[in-house]
């Protein structure tokens, strides 16, 4: 049966009309995939990556201010500490028997600046009589010469008078020395900014801190590594104990190629993901700064390259990104973990918002230590001052 003209004709249509759409769907693809492109090249562009960087935070060293045996260890490794909590207990046998030993040489010492006190009181009253019998002896002088002149007394009774001033007068003069002597050892002080009162409580308060140091605490937060003290051990000051490393406050160190440094600015953003986590888990970072030299330069045997052989070696540079708080706490990160870096590099110096520094390190976990010895010196001061100096 023979196909109609009006059918031939149909079918031709339908043939071109699938043509041209197959053609507008290809150009179209093709404009996707070269704008796509175009897209990831300024991306990639506007940005500097590197796989070279990995997590670092402040490993805080506990370390003993005072030497001793260990009779307590009150935290071991992967435990979650807060600061001010109790790490390490040392025997405080000898630091009280220091401490009970400074209450006393302080106790001694009041008294003694009392005893000074009272001495002057003596001197000045023994000045007043040695006054007084000058004065005496003085008048009876007098006397005496007045009744010479008629005869009523003898020359030897006036020799004895003048021998009686002079023994007076050289008492007064004896008497105001030992008044200057006393009054050396306590002029323009108090009995509590005495001298010896001072010297005393000083060495009180450093047997009170000796004996509050046998019990070392921590001086941050965070998670115990690497403890090495053991009972019994018998450890000097300054030994290292363990470290505490506070894993709220960690940043990323990018180890970025010299040919990348160009483009990377202060204050720039950054985008981070961690091996452990994989990219499923997307961190936000700032760029706080770039280290004053290579890895290479500041290494423990610097690379010598004044030599006959050379070969170039690409070096890097440490850039130091601060990582968002709320973001580590949402997903924790340990310190050296792998990271990924793409910082945007889109942002020119002139509008990068400058970074404010990050506030120095601060304990206050040791800020009260003195307190109590203040207390006690007081109590000790007062209850051997007496009455009458007590409020001096």
């Amino acid at each position: 049966m023979t196909e109609s003209p009006n059918a031939a004709v149909a079918e031709g249509r339908g043939t071109s009309r699938g043509r041209i759409s197959r053609i507008v769907a290809g150009a179209l693809v093709a404009v996707a995939i070269v704008v796509a492109a175009a897209w990831f090249y300024a991306w990639q562009a506007e940005a500097e990556r590197t796989e070279d960087a990995y997590v670092d935070g402040n490993a805080v060293l506990v370390t003993a201010q005072v030497g001793g045996t260990v009779t307590g260890i009150d935290a071991d490794n992967t435990d979650q500490i807060g600061a001010g909590q109790l790490l390490v207990t040392l025997n405080p046998a000898d630091r009280e028997v220091e401490f009970e030993r400074a209450q006393a040489a302080l106790a001694k010492a009041t008294r003694m600046v009392r005893s000074q006190y009272s001495q002057v009181q003596q001197s000045m009253a023994e000045v007043d009589a040695r006054r007084n019998e000058v004065q005496k002896a003085q008048r009876d002088l007098t006397r005496r010469e007045s009744l010479a002149a008629s005869g009523a007394v003898s020359r030897e009774e006036v020799s004895h008078a003048q021998e009686a001033l002079t023994n007076a007068q050289a008492a007064l003069a004896a008497a105001g020395q030992a008044l200057q002597q006393h009054r050396a050892l306590t002029d323009d002080t108090t009995l509590r900014n005495h001298p010896d009162v001072v010297g005393a409580a000083s060495n009180l308060r450093d047997a009170y801190l000796a004996k509050v140091r046998t019990h070392i605490l921590a001086p941050v937060g965070g998670t115990v590594t690497r403890r090495s003290v053991q009972l019994g051990q018998r450890i000097n000051p300054g030994a290292a104990l363990m470290t505490v490393v506070p894993l709220d406050a960690l940043w990323v160190n990018a180890n970025f190629k010299e040919s990348q440094l160009a483009h990377l600015h202060q204050g720039q953003a950054a985008l981070l993901t961690a091996d452990v986590y994989g990219r499923a888990v997307t961190y936000h970072g700032t760029v706080l700064g770039l280290d004053a030299g290579t890895g290479s330069a500041f290494a423990v045997l610097p690379a010598q390259n004044a030599t006959g052989n050379w070969i170039k070696v690409t070096q890097r540079v440490p850039v130091r990104i601060a990582l968002d708080a709320a973001e580590v706490r949402q997903n924790p990160l340990r310190i050296g973990l792998s990271m990924h870096v793409r910082v945007d590099t889109h942002s020119t110096p002139a509008a990068v918002t400058p970074v404010t520094p990050e506030p120095g390190a601060r304990t206050a976990v040791f800020e009260a230590e003195l307190q109590g010895a203040d207390e006690i010196v007081e109590r000790v001061i007062r209850g051997n001052a007496g009455v009458a100096v007590a409020a001096r």
